[in-house]
């Protein structure tokens, strides 16, 4: 099964002839080269908090656990941030048990890791069907609703995180130069020397690195991939992020609020949609067209349906009560359901990309998501939003050309721009009302996010917002 071609949706259990393939392909790799000097397997999985768990085997049990699986509870659909657990409809409890099967097409050794490799995991039922509240098969799922209607997705992540050079729980900023400045990456050169030297050892294709606003802050973005393997991706780039760190004594945050006043971790979203052409190759629908910024009308659809969800897509995108700490108006985090040419106030900023080269460049950056959300299910729901956009021929309203929050508020009720919600109780409101989404990703999925926000709700119901930061500065 190839986690690029989607047949975990078509293939409804791993039969004797799967399991056999997976075996073989698991004994094929263990002669290839850079395998060879490893040493254990870790499997990973991203919980409903954006936690990434592990489950990890020995490499000499790389075939059995590619046919067959290593069991594991599905308990942690229900993991709050804190690792504590809550109950739900369809997680949560003592009973049960899951398969865990490594994607082996991604699996890698890990550079910042010696002796160690990656691989994400797909967890099936005993029975071999998928999981039902599995990330990572929705949005294959999603991924193959779009592909019947002749449309694809390019996407990448942009990564942000916090570096601390401190021994204990406070974040130390790990430099001190000037936001952006060149002060930074002198002050840091062998650890980043060292992270771009492991990613590319790791095959990840990165675009840019650069330091960011906030103190110890930075950025790096990766090139574009189909969705699948742009999640895949961003695990493997925070993992490397995060073992590269541990050998220079540094820890890195992807929390979306590392301290209480200043700025927090976004983990921005690139997207592009493309159409099939039996006479030619894909074309995007970002760019080329009649529409505003030159968009196409599906393009324009696909962007609009996102748009409209956007409140209902933050229960997913913006998952942790810290998430409201970080989306305010005026810091370029995206607090306002718009879009705009270039605008960085916008949560739905449209980037033409240079004149020559836009039908490859186009895209839509979701600006309002954070370090805390999981990659496979964020895609999964604005990929069903986009989708409900182009089925509805859905259109965009008037951009946004500056600050919406310096807009007269009858100026903004004017022209339809509204304050995204402010807090995790809304959103997780506007989640549970949106029946596209609950059509798109199921009862089970939607009834376990809704438990695992309250039951985060209830966790820091009476917390300052230092508590709250403190408490979730290094879970992430």
């Amino acid at each position: 099964m190839n986690q690029y071609d989607g047949t975990a949706a078509l293939q409804p259990r791993l039969d004797d002839a799967e399991r056999e393939r997976r075996r073989e392909r698991a004994a094929a790799l263990a002669a290839e080269p850079p395998v060879k000097d490893v040493t254990a397997v870790a499997m990973t999985w991203v919980d409903t908090s954006g936690i990434t768990r592990t489950k990890a085997v020995p490499f000499s049990r790389l075939e059995h656990a590619a046919a067959w699986g290593v069991g594991m509870s599905p308990v942690f659909d229900a993991f709050l941030l804190d690792d504590s657990i809550t109950q739900g409809r369809y997680a949560g409890g003592p009973v049960g048990d899951l398969r865990l099967h490594p994607v082996l097409d991604r699996l890698v050794p890990l550079a910042g890791m010696p002796g160690w490799a990656w691989a994400p995991a797909e967890r099936f039922t005993q029975d071999g069907t998928p999981h039902p509240i599995d990330a990572r098969w929705l949005l294959h799922r999603e991924v193959e609703r779009l592909a019947a209607q002749g449309l694809s997705v390019r996407t990448a992540f942009e990564v942000e995180w916090a570096v601390s050079d401190g021994d204990g729980e406070d974040f130390v900023p790990a430099c001190n130069g000037p936001a952006y400045g060149m002060t930074r990456v002198a002050e840091l050169s062998d650890y980043l020397r060292d992270l771009l030297r492991a990613l590319e050892a790791s095959g990840v294709e990165v675009v840019q690195i650069h330091p960011e606003y906030a103190a110890g802050q930075m950025e790096l973005s990766v090139a574009a991939e189909d969705p699948i393997g742009a999640a895949d991706t961003l695990v493997l780039v925070r993992e490397t992020i995060r073992s590269v760190s541990f050998t220079h004594d540094l820890v890195a945050s992807f929390s979306p609020k590392v301290a209480p006043d200043s700025v927090g971790n976004g983990c921005h979203i690139h997207l592009s949609l493309w159409q099939d052409d039996p006479a030619e190759d894909a074309f995007n629908t970002m760019a080329g067209g009649d529409g505003p910024c030159g968009m196409q009308a599906t393009g324009e659809a696909f962007a609009a349906g996102i748009l409209a969800r956007l409140p209902a897509l933050l229960a997913i995108g913006a998952p942790s009560v810290a998430s409201y700490l970080r989306l305010v108006p005026s810091h370029w985090a995206g607090a306002f359901a718009c879009w705009g040419l270039e605008n960085r106030e916008a949560a739905l900023r449209f980037v033409t990309g240079p004149l020559g080269n836009r039908s490859h460049t186009a895209n839509f950056e979701v600006k309002c998501f954070d370090g805390a959300a999981n990659p496979y299910l964020t895609l999964a729901a604005v990929l069903a939003a986009g989708r409900a956009g182009v089925n509805d021929e859905s259109t965009l309203p008037e951009p946004v050309d500056g600050d919406p929050a310096g807009l007269d508020p009858a100026e903004r009720q004017r022209r339809g721009i509204h304050a995204l919600p402010s807090s995790l109780e809304e959103s997780l409101a506007a989640f549970e009302r949106d029946t596209v989404l609950r059509d798109a990703l199921g009862e089970a999925l939607v009834d376990t996010v809704a438990v695992v926000r309250r039951g985060e709700l209830a966790l820091f119901q009476d917390a300052t917002p230092d508590e709250i930061t403190a408490a979730t500065r290094w879970r992430h």
